[in-house]
Formats: structure tokens, C-alpha cells, sequence
């Protein structure tokens, strides 16, 4: 398959997937949510390097450095309510939380590095 046809229709499935998520959060919230928890994109990109690769440790290694660098995000699924509940507002509601989320990503960088987990 032609390498530009091949990357449109990764980039299309991957913006459908997110379009589709969004539509179904309007319609219910839970709903979108669950489905946004699912590892959608991970999946997709999982996909995408094994059937690009066929390398089952590099497949393997980005499977256990996403494990890793999910839980920095989890914080923000907190924080960002919190802060709309106070009356920040969306938007710096938003910041504030991908703030922590960086910080979040920071520690996270340093205990890899401090107990050695080889990503």
C-alpha cells in the first residue's frame, strides 16, 4: 500500500475515533467518558507499530512506557473538576490541571530514573 494512502487512513481512523468519542460525550457524558477510558489510541497505536515493524519488543516496550506515563495523567481527571467546582472557570480550570499533570510527568520521570525501570 502506498506509505501516503497508508498514513491518511491512520490519521482518518485515529481522528474518527476521537470525533466519534466527543459526539457520543455530548449525548452522555458517561458514556464518553467510558469509552475515552478505554486505551483507544494506545490500541491504535500498538496496531499501527506492530503491523508497521513486526518487532515484538519494541511493541512490548511501548506497551510498558505507556503504562508508565498514564498515571501522570490520572491527577488531572481530579483536579480539573475540582477547580470547576471552586468557580475557576474551563479554561483555567484546564491550565491549572495540565500543570499538575506536568509536574505529575516530572516525579514520574524521576522515580523511573531513581529505581531504574528500564522502559
Amino acid at each position: 500500500m502506498n506509505v501516503v494512502i497508508y498514513n491518511f487512513f491512520k490519521v482518518l481512523l485515529t481522528a474518527m475515533t476521537i470525533v466519534l468519542v466527543s459526539e457520543i460525550a455530548k449525548v452522555n457524558a458517561m458514556l464518553g467518558a467510558m469509552i475515552k477510558s478505554l486505551p483507544l489510541i494506545s490500541l491504535l497505536s500498538i496496531l499501527w507499530l506492530y503491523t508497521e515493524t513486526g518487532n515484538l519488543e519494541q511493541v512490548a516496550s511501548f506497551s510498558r512506557s505507556t503504562f508508565w506515563f498514564v498515571l501522570p495523567t490520572l491527577p488531572m481527571f481530579l483536579v480539573f473538576p475540582a477547580l470547576l467546582r471552586y468557580g475557576l472557570g474551563c479554561w483555567l480550570s484546564l491550565f491549572c490541571s495540565l500543570v499538575v499533570m506536568l509536574i505529575c510527568y516530572g516525579i514520574t520521570l524521576w522515580l523511573i530514573r531513581y529505581f531504574q525501570i528500564q522502559l
